[in-house]
């Protein structure tokens, strides 16, 4: 068991370095279906050792400059607050129900992402010129530096608050939403937007898990433990690979991953 639990841990590691996302997609079922883990106690571990092994990818991406540390805070603050509303709707909604629906807006993102990624990238407008007044909600001045003005940061907030909604419900870090979102949304490059996930990830795993022992949910240590362990050397093992990819190619590695574990959730669901 220990074994499975650092090896499970290197896959998921692994996906948040290359992707900054969809390493909670994976813990789940790992934990559930190859430790025979309790799904609720699943919840809670994966949230743990997803969280904390974002942390450490966060630091370390936060020192070679990838992360936009206050876009991250704004989506961390409203994620923290929508995880114990999910926490709390996961207890009246059936898990087949939710489960349909989590995959469905994965396929949603998925196209969205890889319809993005298939475009010829534009250049940064100089949102400070009387043409750039009817761009998107978010916009990037010249420099590429954000423009938080209302209704941007309303978006963000909006967007933020739905990740932690989703982190509540199903045990997951959000980043399958959060690297979308920033991209789409905010205009950030993939690379960046990675970095600023794990950031964001790590912030709202923490209001995630509190939520879950208020709940009266039980973590393992232990699991947990050999989770980060393997989930740090996996980390930086996907960090590695990704920088020898593209954005766009490393955009649709993340919708062939995002796509991947959908199509398992809903043969799953509708099997049984």
């Amino acid at each position: 068991m220990w074994a499975l639990s650092v090896l499970f841990g290197l896959l998921v590691g692994l996906s948040l370095g290359l992707t900054g996302g969809g390493g909670a997609i994976f813990a789940v079922p790992l934990l559930v279906y190859g430790l025979q883990v309790p799904t609720k106690e699943a919840v809670g571990i994966s949230l743990a050792a997803v969280g904390a092994t974002s942390f450490v990818g966060f630091v370390h991406r936060w020192k070679l400059g990838e992360v936009e540390v206050r876009t991250g805070l704004l989506f961390a603050a409203a994620g923290m607050l929508g995880a114990p509303v999910g926490t709390w709707l996961a207890g009246f909604l059936p898990d087949g129900v939710l489960l349909l629906a989590f995959a469905g807006l994965m396929v949603i993102v998925a196209v969205r992402l890889w319809q993005q990624a298939s475009k010829p990238r534009a250049p940064i407008p100089d949102c400070s010129s009387p043409e750039t007044q009817d761009g998107p909600t978010c916009r990037r001045d010249a420099s590429g530096t954000l423009i938080l003005n209302s209704p941007c940061a309303a978006l963000l907030l909006i967007v933020g608050a739905m990740t932690g909604v989703l982190s509540g419900l199903f045990g997951v870090g959000g980043g399958f939403v959060i690297v979308p979102a920033l991209v789409l949304f905010s205009g950030m490059s993939i690379h960046r937007a990675v970095g600023t996930s794990l950031m964001v990830i790590s912030l709202v795993s923490v209001s995630g898990i509190a939520s879950q022992i208020w709940a009266g949910r039980t973590i393992s240590p232990v699991v947990t433990g050999l989770f980060v362990v393997g989930g740090i050397a996996g980390l930086f093992s996907g960090q590695q690979i990704g920088r020898r990819l593209s954005g766009p190619v490393l955009q649709k590695v993340f919708v062939v991953a995002i796509l991947a574990v959908a199509m398992f959730v809903i043969v799953r669901n509708l099997n049984s």
